[in-house]
């Protein structure tokens, strides 16, 4: 592994390190207003929600690295404690990259970007008409986390309420993540979309404890074909399956077509039937994995 110490390059390299391995990154497209009620609109993409009581969002704009100066947002907030902070959904993404632009102090990034400001409710600041999903929030605090060039300062808002646009809403009255289309930070000018592939689903163990990788049995553990991911996928479930599992299954053509391998070359069995198993982890597929397994334990017996 190649070790960089932050003290041995400089601020602007160790920012690239980070930016391109901190991915992908959400985007706040945060409106403020100036002390002279001065709009000004800016992306940041070190953001983040994290609270839900109160309901908590951070963003930290950074100084300058060139000339340590701060950015328009952070006096405006330091004038007036409001801001809103809307999502960027990949619509909005030209727009958005054009505010980023290192305006003067008192132009008004909305009309430079060709966006609708919509009055808030609750705060000074307007929101973003074409955003998905806007908050208007209060300000608690402005944290410095350091001086000069490169130094963020974490600003904290309290979302007072939330606008969400009634299209990107499913059946059940959630934000539909597809419908969202969300866009985040890659490193230097790159983004990604969350859309379509790129958004999966997983087994998270909420109301009942995974068994964990450790109470696998051996032969699966120890396995020269399932990988980490597969073994964790496996080991995300309240206990092992019996072997009612293995009768629901066993007609299945993956597991039948392994079983004829196996029945030709006995000597492959376990190889052959974890990956049969790999191929159901694949699609998602978990309980098929298993009954696969359990079947070459049955065999092997």
């Amino acid at each position: 592994m190649k070790v960089i110490r932050p003290s041995e390059v400089s601020t602007q390299d160790f920012y690239r390190y980070m930016i391109s391995a901190v991915v992908p990154r959400p985007i706040a497209f945060v409106s403020s207003i100036s002390a002279e009620g001065k709009v000004n609109l800016s992306p940041y993409s070190f953001f983040n929600a994290v609270s839900s009581k109160p309901p908590i969002l951070i963003f930290s704009p950074v100084n300058s690295v060139r000339d340590g100066s701060t950015k328009n947002t952070l006096d405006n907030v330091r004038e007036h404690s409001e801001v809103t902070i809307n999502i960027v959904n990949h619509a909005l993404v030209e727009q958005m990259s054009l505010t980023s632009t290192a305006y003067e102090k008192g132009i008004n990034e909305f009309a430079k970007a060709g966006l609708t400001e919509v009055p808030s409710e609750q705060v000074k600041p307007p929101r973003v008409a074409e955003s998905p999903v806007a908050f208007e929030c209060k300000v608690k605090q402005v944290l410095p986390l350091g001086e000069g060039g490169g130094a963020g300062n974490i600003v904290v808002c309290e979302v007072l309420l939330v606008h969400v646009n009634e299209e990107i809403l499913g059946e059940d009255g959630t934000i539909d993540p597809f419908r969202l289309d969300a866009v985040g930070r890659m490193g230097g000018s790159l983004y990604c979309r969350a859309s379509g592939d790129a958004i999966f689903e997983t087994l998270r163990p909420v109301r009942e404890k995974g068994i964990g990788v450790d109470q696998l049995p051996e032969t699966i553990r120890t396995s020269t074909v399932l990988s980490g991911s597969d073994l964790a996928q496996l080991a995300n479930v309240p206990k092992i399956p019996n072997g009612e599992l293995v009768q629901l299954y066993r007609d299945e053509s993956t597991i039948q077509a392994a079983l004829a391998r196996y029945k030709q070359d006995v000597s492959r069995s376990p190889e052959i039937m974890h990956w049969a198993a790999k191929n159901y982890l694949a699609r998602g597929e978990t309980e098929k994995a298993w009954a696969a397994l359990l079947i070459n334990n049955e065999s092997e017996s």
